[in-house]
């Protein structure tokens, strides 16, 4: 997300007199903020695994911001034409790959708050069936986990050899399951299961449902749809959440017996409503239904009550580079928790995709070692 903020509007959710019941999509237009958008996210594409090339190949002809959505979408279904050809010739491994690739674009094509939620839905329901597509190919033990305010995928390790622990990834405010895909990987090369969920307000389920600040509800309905299930340990289970998916981890942390860790990957410890860019504080009002139920959602992402509470071992990953107006960063949770520990990487940015061989192989390696030790 933009980390620079821009100008304020007359009629938008910091005008004093009043906030809009929709959101003002008007900051799209702000200058500069194109080419500021598409360099801040170039980054978390990377980590998410878009070839940088191709990347800039996409957004270089965009003359505004309004026209991110088709450009993102149209690499998607380049990538899912390529995909087909590919399975209809026999070869999986390469149409594997093409779907995973139309995930990740549709994906990052409902980064930005759009006016149509319709297409919105639509989008991202096509980056779900996508990533379905892969992983049917390329690792065909996937399950599909669904339940009440959840829907996931379950992964597990290849190498096999008893009941694996499990880790949960829980995905942040604009993001959903299809985008960290990396994370799972290196987790599933580490002996770990993996389920990836989309909560309420998130990824495929964003379009008729609203964030749900008290998220140990998700991730508890989420492992008790995994009771049963072979190869899977959940006696040892931990949570893994990532920038407003962090608050998320570490409320479930907090309040669900079963986890027995968690980490935080550039999340919050608490939202200032009025310090918020109107990129923000735009995608949680069409997310929470509104900016009076945006407003309150920003209030209860607050960890000052919480952080003693957190029993479990718990990871802060934060990079050195990452300073969202609005948002005070989950350091300080560091400093708080009992049992906590701050891997800090001065060159990091929001996510870390400009540092990922510094945080994520340590990150994956300090769950393993809390689930396996």
């Amino acid at each position: 997300m933009p980390t620079k903020a821009a100008p304020r509007h007359p009629n938008g959710p910091n005008d004093p007199k009043g906030t809009p019941a929709v959101p003002d999509l008007s900051f799209l237009d702000t200058p500069g903020l194109l080419a500021a958008f598409v360099e801040e996210t170039r980054p978390r594409a990377h980590g998410a695994g878009l070839d940088p090339y191709e990347y800039a190949r996409v957004t270089t002809p965009l003359t505004s911001l309004r026209d991110w959505p088709a450009a993102c979408r149209g690499a998607g279904h380049r990538y899912t034409a390529a995909a087909e050809r590919a399975a209809a010739e026999g070869r999986t491994v390469t149409a594997g790959e093409a779907f995973r690739s139309a995930a990740r674009w549709y994906h990052f094509a409902g980064l930005l708050p759009h006016p149509d939620r319709a297409a919105a839905a639509e989008t991202a329901a096509r980056a779900d069936e996508a990533m379905h597509r892969a992983l049917a190919l390329l690792d065909p033990g996937t399950e599909r986990v669904e339940g009440e305010g959840f829907a996931g995928r379950l992964r597990r390790p290849a190498s096999g050899g008893g009941a694996a622990p499990l880790v949960v990834v829980v995905p942040g405010m604009d993001s959903g399951k299809e985008e960290f895909h990396a994370v799972a990987e290196a987790l599933l090369a580490r002996g770990v299961a993996v389920l990836s969920i989309d909560g309420p307000g998130q990824g495929v389920l964003a379009a008729h449902t609203v964030p749900e600040p008290e998220y140990h509800r998700v991730v508890g309905r989420a492992l008790d749809a995994l009771a049963g299930r072979a190869g899977l340990d959940l006696t040892r289970t931990a949570v893994i959440g990532l920038s407003l998916g962090g608050y998320y981890a570490v409320e479930s942390a907090v309040h669900e017996p079963r986890l027995r860790a968690a980490a935080v990957v550039s999340g919050p410890y608490r939202l200032d409503w009025d310090g918020l860019v109107p990129f923000v504080t735009a995608t949680l009002a069409q997310r929470c239904g509104g900016y009076a139920a945006a407003r309150a959602f920003a209030a209860r992402v607050d960890l000052t009550a919480l952080a003693p509470a957190v029993t479990a071992p718990l990871l802060v990953v934060e990079g050195g580079e990452d300073g969202i107006p609005g948002v005070t960063a989950a350091t300080v949770l560091a400093e708080r928790a009992p049992d906590a520990e701050l891997l800090l990487v001065p060159h990091g940015n929001h996510l870390l995709g400009t540092a990922l061989p510094d945080w994520l192989p340590t990150t994956a390696d300090w769950l393993a070692a809390r689930l396996t030790g």
